[in-house]
């Protein structure tokens, strides 16, 4: 492992600096690790298979488990997914989804609904086309930089909770499970991968998208064990294809969930065995890694379910405010601080150097990368556009469509890019020379797009002007979500998605 960056400090780096949601400079992994120790809690038997492991704690996981900092994201993440399918429906893809879905299944009995539209369809097919409305959207959430757990997950709860009439409090549960589970399941093998052709969002985010379905309808330990054994077969995403991604993960793990429901059985080490999920994807069952965010060219399966109930990896989970690759985000917002903090204007700045993680550089992966952003001229979209747009505008349009200035296209020539192994995920060190010769740096934490609930709203209300509701349905899908936990039904959100 690289010296100075751990696979825990992608968590943890911004609690030393005060800490999120009212919780002092410890870790909610720290903590909950002490909590553990002190009480002896285990939910897991690490002589039960993973999917097993899994399944265990997902039927045993109440809503009362949960701590606030959880159900406050749980509540800020959709949201944001749900401003993002409101968003996508006036976009191409989103349209063409709602088209292809409506067409095939709109009005079948016992459906569940397509948002914005409003007509039903098959559970898979719902899911389908609002997973697209999400990804057209393109306000997404991210983990560790390259899956976006969201635009799956939530679909599939949502459906769930539709068709069991269920409340805010099990659709919140629902949703967390599932983040969890994906997100352990993800986590140190992302980079690996990717290197091997597939997409880790789709592979993993059945996972999720399934576990919170089948939570939600209350399927029993042996079903949600089949469930996720199911998930090994259906999963799938390849990066030279890229034309299909969530929205298909989305669509089999509804699949999974009735095959399992209704007794399909599935083998009990579906991931962890010999030729099992993790053999076919990662290439091996030992944990042996290709690429590591942090450095490590080895991890262990038995971590994917350590502390489960006690640590919290859907904690890292960072709002995409900003429709550009995750990378980017922080390019903009840190830049600007730095410029805010020093008054530095667009007609001081010399130059910009930029220090990155290294797998920023190379998207999607090292392997074979489409583009090089310490490469090359700089060109719209990149991360030295983005910086730019920090230093001109101190911010970011959230809708498409306007002009980009002609100062950003100038200062984005003056941009570099240098990559490191030393730097952790979405936290750059960003430097800007003056023409005085002068210097100003900040360092990013990598932690700046994790907020609470009242922050997101503040944030995501200017996509307003975009979306085909009002202001005021706006303000209650907000409302309905900021009291999610006290509602009788969960799927009122669906339906304030609808004109």
């Amino acid at each position: 492992m690289k010296a100075g960056l751990t696979r825990r400090s992608l968590l943890q780096s911004a609690f030393a600096a005060g800490g999120l949601l009212g919780i002092g400079a410890a870790s909610p992994i720290a903590l909950g690790a002490r909590r553990a120790q002190r009480s002896g809690a285990s939910r897991t038997d690490p002589a039960a298979s993973l999917s097993r492991q899994f399944a265990r704690w997902v039927v045993d996981l109440r809503y009362e488990d949960l701590p606030p900092e959880v159900v406050d994201r749980a509540k800020g993440l959709t949201l944001h997914n749900l401003a993002s399918a409101l968003l996508g429906s006036q976009l191409p893809a989103g349209r063409d989804a709602i088209e292809l879905v409506t067409a095939e299944e709109a009005g079948v009995p016992n459906g569940v609904t397509v948002m914005v539209n409003g007509r039903t369809a098959t559970k898979a097919g719902a899911v389908f086309a609002n997973a697209e409305l999400m990804l057209a959207g393109g306000k997404w959430d991210t983990f560790r930089m390259l899956t976006h757990p969201g635009t799956c997950i939530i679909p599939c709860a949502f459906a769930a909770a539709e068709t069991e009439e269920a409340s805010g409090r099990d659709y919140i549960v629902g949703m967390v499970a599932g983040y969890e589970v994906m997100q352990r399941m993800a986590a140190d093998f992302i980079p690996t991968l990717m290197a091997r052709g597939f997409h880790a969002g789709p592979v993993f985010g059945i996972f999720g998208a399934a576990v919170a379905a089948a939570k939600v309808m209350r399927l029993s330990e042996d079903e949600l064990t089949n469930t996720i054994g199911l998930c090994a077969n259906l999963a799938g995403g390849n990066l030279e294809s890229r034309g299909l991604r969530e929205s298909a993960a989305a669509r089999n793990a509804m699949l999974a969930v009735a095959l399992a429901r209704q007794g399909r059985q599935a083998g009990e080490a579906a991931l962890e065995g010999d030729a099992g999920f993790y053999h076919a994807y990662a290439g091996n069952n030992r944990g042996d890694l290709t690429y590591s965010f942090v450095g490590d060219t080895r991890t262990s399966l038995d971590a994917l379910t350590a502390g489960l109930g006690e640590e919290w990896l859907f904690l890292e989970t960072l709002y995409r405010i900003y429709s550009t690759a995750g990378y980017n985000i922080a390019h903009v917002d840190v830049t600007a601080q730095l410029c805010e903090e020093h008054d530095i204007r667009y007609e001081d700045v010399d130059r910009v150097e930029a220090v990155v993680n290294w797998l920023e550089t190379q998207y999607p992966s090292p392997a074979f990368p489409v583009r090089r952003e310490d490469l090359g001229e700089a060109t719209v979209g990149s991360t030295r556009y983005h910086t730019a747009y920090g230093v001109v505008r101190r911010g970011l349009p959230l809708l498409p469509g306007a002009p980009d200035p002609p100062e950003v296209l100038d200062l984005m020539t003056r941009v570099t890019i240098i990559p490191s192994h030393e730097m952790t995920l979405f936290g750059p060190r960003i430097t800007i020379f003056t023409k005085d010769g002068r210097s100003y740096t900040k360092q990013a934490t990598g932690r700046e797009f994790i907020w609470d609930f009242d922050e997101e709203v503040r944030r995501i209300g200017d996509v307003v002007p975009g979306i085909p509701i009002s202001a005021a349905q706006f303000e209650e899908i907000v409302a309905t979500c900021r009291d999610l936990d006290r509602a009788d039904r969960a799927d009122r959100l669906v339906r304030l998605t609808v004109p």
